[in-house]
C-alpha cells in the first residue's frame, strides 16, 4: 500500500510503516487543490489538521482505503461521506489522553492557587500574600463533560485529591470507579469545577453559552482542553465579570483556525481582548496534548491501528 504523509510527525511513524512493507511518500507544503490532483495514486493518507478532508477531496481520492489523523478528533474529515465511500477512519485519542489530563490538572491547580498572578506580581516587586490566598481541591466536586478517553484520563488523575468526581455524557453507562455518571440537572446542581473533554460536533458547538452557564446552581471554575468553538467567548467573559464563572483555564479558543496552527489573521475580537486582560484566566496555545511523550505515543497508535487493520 502507498501512503501519503501530509504533516510531519514522529519519525517512528514512517520508519515502522516502511518496515511493515508500506510505501511512504511525504508532501508537507502543497495546497489542498494540488494534493487533490495526485491523491488518487494513494491507498492511505496520514494527516493532523492541515486542511479539511471534505467531499471534494474524498471524491478525488478514488483509491483511498484509509485516512489516519494523528490526533484525538476527526472533525476535519467529512465522516459520513468518507464512510459512504468505504474509507476507514483512524484517530489516536489514546496517544495524548495522559498529556491532556496532566495539562488540565495543572491549569486547575494554578487557578486555585493563583500561581500565574502571584508569579507576575513577585517579578514586579509585589509581595501580596493575603490577596493570593488559594483554595484547595480537597472536598470540591469536579464535573467532567464528555467521559471518553480524555475525560476518563482526567478523572484518574483526580483520584488522589479527595475530591468528588462526577461526569455527564450523552452516552449511557460510561461512568466508572473514578467518576459517577449523573444527569445534566444533577451535574449543574453539584459541581464546583467544569472540565470539557468533548469532541467538536453540532451538539457541542457553542455549548457553553450564557443560557447553559446560568443553569448552574453555584459559581464554578471552567477548564477547556477540548475544542475552542464549544465555548462562546463573549458569554464566558460576561460570566467571569459577574462571578458566575470564578476563573477559567483555556487551552483552546473560539477564534482558532481550523488547522489549530494559529489564532486569527485579522484584529483581535473585543471579547478575546477582554479575556486576555483577566488575571483569573489561564491560557495556552492548544498544547494540552502536545508533549514530547505524546508525539511518540500518537505516532505509535496510528502505526498499530494501520498495521492491525490492513495486515
Amino acid at each position: 500500500m502507498k501512503i501519503l504523509h501530509l504533516d510531519q510527525n514522529h519519525p517512528l511513524l514512517i520508519n515502522q510503516l516502511s518496515d511493515a512493507g508500506y510505501k511512504n511518500e511525504e508532501d508537507y507544503t502543497s495546497s489542498k487543490s494540488e494534493i487533490e490532483q495526485i491523491i488518487s495514486e494513494y491507498d492511505g493518507i496520514v494527516i493532523r489538521s492541515r486542511f479539511k478532508c471534505d467531499s471534494t477531496f474524498i471524491d478525488a481520492a478514488t483509491n483511498l482505503k484509509f485516512i489516519a489523523r494523528v490526533g484525538a478528533g476527526l472533525e476535519s474529515i467529512d465522516i459520513p461521506y468518507a464512510e459512504s465511500k468505504g474509507i476507514t477512519l483512524i484517530a489516536a485519542p489514546e496517544g495524548n489522553r495522559n498529556a491532556v489530563s496532566e495539562h488540565a490538572l495543572g491549569m486547575l491547580l494554578s487557578l486555585f492557587n493563583k500561581l500565574n498572578k502571584a508569579d507576575l506580581e513577585v517579578r514586579n516587586g509585589l509581595w501580596h500574600r493575603e490577596e493570593n490566598r488559594g483554595i484547595e481541591l480537597d472536598g470540591k466536586t469536579v464535573g467532567i463533560i464528555g467521559y471518553g478517553n480524555m475525560g476518563k484520563a482526567f478523572s484518574k488523575k483526580l483520584k488522589g485529591f479527595d475530591c468528588k468526581v462526577i461526569c455527564y455524557d450523552i452516552k449511557e453507562h460510561v461512568g466508572d470507579g473514578n467518576a459517577t455518571q449523573v444527569s445534566l440537572k444533577t451535574f449543574q446542581k453539584e459541581v464546583d469545577v467544569v472540565s470539557l473533554h468533548t469532541p467538536w460536533t453540532p451538539l457541542t458547538n457553542k455549548m457553553i453559552n450564557t443560557d447553559f452557564i446560568n443553569q448552574f446552581s453555584k459559581s464554578f471554575w471552567l477548564l477547556n482542553t477540548a475544542r475552542g468553538k464549544s465555548v462562546v467567548t463573549s458569554d464566558l467573559v460576561l460570566a467571569l465579570k459577574t462571578g458566575k464563572v470564578l476563573g477559567a483555564g483555556l487551552d483552546v479558543l473560539e477564534f482558532e483556525k481550523s488547522s489549530f496552527e494559529s489564532l486569527f489573521s485579522n484584529e483581535i475580537p473585543e471579547s478575546l481582548s477582554e479575556l486576555l486582560s483577566m488575571d483569573h484566566v489561564i491560557l495556552s496555545p492548544h498544547v494540552a496534548g502536545w508533549t514530547l511523550e505524546s508525539k511518540e505515543k500518537l505516532a505509535q497508535v496510528i502505526v498499530n491501528k494501520i498495521v492491525l487493520k490492513f495486515e
